[in-house]
């Protein structure tokens, strides 16, 4: 029987070996049972969830399952409905999930660097044995980066809103691994809420329209994706919501949050009269707020999903309405 170590222990000869046992594999015919999910599969699907939600698809929508589900469920030879399935056991949001698997989840979702090692020592024993990047895409983009995974958007929550949330109406006999994997719930949900509004907003500031790529890499830490109404204010489905969102660049992004600008329901940008006159005097103030740089409206790429008036209102009437500071 499995058990927790074979996870975050595992060793690159163990791992070549299990992929080696996936290039073997013959699909199942029709009516017959699968294998098993073995570990190198368990935790490709594992990283595999800081991309995919897979609360998106049903069983009738399995097949509509964006990359890297796909690309998966053809290598190991299974259908996409069993990748999601196994996605699903790992945040323990199904019953019949091993707690094994939902104890290498809670472990390595809080551990930004354990899981970047693990991922490229999997990835590598999969190249090792001749997969390829067609076949398995390298889908969190470490393979050739020493650093730890990026979780996106985790400056906006501290650890003690985080921890408010996990213990909000639940019983005080909360053990210790479901607290680790709802606080790596909360991690993960809005590392997927900031990936989905700055792909919404095609990786560019909203304000400015300040977009950063370097050697075909978007660098990181340039633009950042918070939301319009607080998280900390927010129901759990405000929270992942990407209407919610703005991708902006560091100095906007704090000027929105601080209350010094705001939009209006015809996605105007307005700046506070203050600033607005330190703009004329302070060539720096200028060079922030100034139009340009600062647009007049909001800057949507085509397609996109405008933010949504209810957070705009929030924004305008709690934060920009009120104290510069936010408070």
């Amino acid at each position: 029987m499995l058990t927790a170590a074979d996870y975050l222990a595992i060793t690159p000869s163990t791992a070549r070996e299990q992929w080696r046992s996936i290039i073997k594999r013959s699909k199942p015919s029709d009516g017959r049972r699968q294998v098993d999910f073995i570990p190198v599969e368990t935790l490709t699907c594992l990283a595999a969830s800081l991309v995919v939600d897979h609360r998106r698809y049903g069983g009738s929508t399995s097949h509509k399952a964006e990359e890297p589900v796909p690309s998966l469920a053809v290598l190991f030879k299974r259908p996409n409905s069993s990748v999601l399935a196994k996605m699903a056991n790992l945040d323990g949001s199904r019953s019949n999930g091993a707690r094994h698997e939902v104890e290498v989840a809670a472990r390595l979702l809080n551990d930004d660097d354990e899981l970047a090692d693990i991922y490229r020592l999997v990835l590598q024993a999969a190249r090792d044995v001749g997969i390829t990047d067609e076949a398995l895409p390298d889908f969190l983009y470490l393979e050739h980066d020493e650093g730890p995974v990026t979780f996106l958007g985790q400056d906006e929550i501290g650890p003690g809103e985080i921890a408010g949330v996990v213990r909000a109406g639940l019983a005080d006999a909360l053990d210790q691994l479901t607290e680790r994997m709802l606080t790596a719930t909360i991690r993960v949900g809005q590392h997927r809420f900031a990936r989905g509004v700055l792909r919404n907003h095609d990786h560019q500031c909203v304000f400015c329209g300040l977009a950063v790529a370097f050697k075909g890499r978007r660098t990181p830490r340039l633009l950042l994706a918070s939301h319009i109404k607080p998280w900390r204010d927010c129901d759990s489905r405000e929270r992942l919501d990407i209407t919610n969102g703005l991708t902006a660049c560091p100095t906007h992004d704090v000027a929105f949050d601080t209350g010094l600008i705001t939009i209006t329901p015809e996605l105007r940008i307005l700046v506070r009269p203050d600033l607005e006159k330190a703009v004329a005097i302070n060539p720096g103030v200028g060079a922030a707020f100034g139009r340009p740089p600062l647009a007049e409206r909001l800057l949507l790429p085509a397609g996109a999903l405008p933010p949504q008036a209810s957070y705009l209102e929030w924004h305008r009437t709690r934060i920009y309405g009120g104290d510069p500071d936010g408070d």
